[in-house]
């Protein structure tokens, strides 16, 4: 891959990149909460595809109200488009597939390895530059997630290793969003990336109906390998909620790695570690601890970092 834009990023647009991945740190964060309420309820293919059949309609309305042009379910379907849509979905599957297993932060704090892969992509195979002081921003945001992920808790166990797989997967997703999809209007990336989520559900759930696990596995893992459950009017109501969470973090993400080089907005997507805690607390009742407070603030000055080598180059 070769990069598609210059290296030197003005000022104005590397602000808006990092606000923008702020803002969209924290509605994941939030979306997130309402994936792990909603767990119990349905399966995650379940979630997907039913999340999807509200998405992919409603941003198609929206888009061409907007006066989006015929051509957006062809700009959709672009191999480098669909590619990083399907990348896009693994992350997601592999993140909140272990959600009702670990809390928010430590599946967080697993999943955001990714930065790392994000610095060695950007490095060796879109050749912007990361410098010394970026190098050692990711450094220090990976010690960070380390103390956060705690050796010895939940956070080692077979559930942690997928937000870790994931991590791989966006970071490939995300190169590609900087060097091929560039001039890709938003609206097409977050359709291709919605009907990419919804076919995976659809895919999953119709293996699993005709190919019925073990009793016990599903006994176990139901939010895995269940069966689809009965869905009632608050569930549509919850589900047009994710929908529109979707549709709107598509946009947010592909558009903040559009504009600003991916190792600065990767670092700074570690503030999503700083929401979840939150979120923790508030939601589920897990105290914060000295250690995951000695983690943010890794993580916070790893994002410093990234920021004041970006800027001096």
């Amino acid at each position: 891959m070769t990069s598609c834009s210059d290296n030197s990023q003005p000022g104005n647009m590397l602000l808006l990149g990092v606000l923008l991945i702020l803002a969209t740190a924290f509605t994941i964060s939030v979306q997130d909460v309402v994936f792990k309420l909603f767990s119990s309820e349905m399966t995650l293919w379940q979630i997907f595809a039913l999340r999807g059949c509200i998405a992919v309609p409603l941003l198609i309305a929206l888009s061409f109200f907007k006066g989006a042009r015929l051509s957006m379910l062809q700009e959709a379907s672009e191999k480098w488009v669909v590619l990083r849509g399907l990348f896009i979905t693994g992350t997601f599957l592999a993140f909140y597939a272990a959600i009702p297993f670990l809390n928010l932060s430590t599946v967080g704090a697993a999943n955001y390895i990714a930065p790392i892969f994000v610095a060695l992509l950007s490095a060796y195979v879109i050749k912007e530059p990361v410098g010394f002081l970026g190098w050692l921003g990711v450094f220090v945001g990976f010690v960070g997630v380390v103390v956060l992920l705690r050796p010895g808790t939940d956070a080692f166990s077979a559930w942690a290793l997928l937000p870790v797989m994931g991590a791989a997967l966006y970071a490939f997703a995300h190169i590609i969003t900087r060097t091929k999809c560039q001039d890709v209007p938003l609206a097409s990336i977050a359709l291709a990336q919605n009907m990419m989520m919804l076919l995976a559900g659809v895919v999953v759930s119709f293996l699993l109906f005709h190919i019925t696990p073990d009793n016990q596995l599903s006994d176990v893992y139901p939010y895995i390998f269940g069966n689809w459950s009965e869905v009632s009017m608050s569930d549509w109501l919850v589900l047009a909620i994710l929908a529109g969470f979707s549709i709107i973090l598509s946009m947010m993400l592909a558009g903040a790695y559009k504009i600003a080089p991916p190792s600065v907005i990767s670092t700074f997507e570690y503030s999503y570690l700083v929401f979840v805690a939150a979120w923790d607390i508030l939601f589920f009742g897990i105290a914060i601890s000295g250690l995951t407070v000695s983690g943010m603030i890794m993580i916070i000055a790893a994002s410093l970092l990234v920021l004041h080598s970006n800027s001096r180059r």
